[in-house]
């Protein structure tokens, strides 16, 4: 990828990096990738561009997902929707605090800000914006036993 596309407004796809993506599935384990250009999926089963990934069910999936950054906000309510419904999602993201999207789906996940910046692709340089990993866990249904003549 070159760099002087990598950090012009010319792309919002910025690749994994590897090391990072190998350390996540290490511990979630992913079974899908919904945001693939195509060619750079991360895991066997994954939709494309062309396959709309937002449009797809996830159902209980371990999904992994670098979204393309300029539809952080269509990407993270389906994130947060298909957690709802019973997928593990790990967003990789940028940290934009500031924003909209960020305050209604990524504060209502366990959010790990990633210290420095990330290296995209073989850019020699760190990306222009800090990143965060986003995780959403399926909701967790709790059974209580309650005495209705107790309270």
């Amino acid at each position: 990828m070159e760099t002087e596309v990598m950090f012009s407004q010319a792309t919002d796809i910025w690749g994994t990096p590897q090391w990072l993506f190998d350390a996540l599935h290490k511990e979630f384990g992913f079974t899908l990738d919904p945001c693939s250009d195509g060619t750079n999926a991360k895991c066997e089963k994954f939709y494309s561009i062309h396959d709309s990934g937002l449009l797809k069910n996830w159902g209980t999936e371990t999904v992994f997902m670098n979204p393309p950054y300029s539809q952080c906000e269509e990407w993270m309510r389906k994130a947060y929707g298909a957690a709802q419904e019973g997928a593990t999602v790990v967003c990789l993201v940028p940290s934009r605090t500031d924003t909209e999207w960020w305050h209604r789906y990524a504060m209502k996940g366990e959010v790990r800000l990633l210290k420095g910046r990330l290296k995209f692709g073989d850019a020699p340089n760190g990306a222009p914006f800090p990143s965060a990993v986003i995780v959403f866990r399926p909701r967790e249904f709790q059974l209580v036993a309650w005495d209705a003549r107790a309270a």
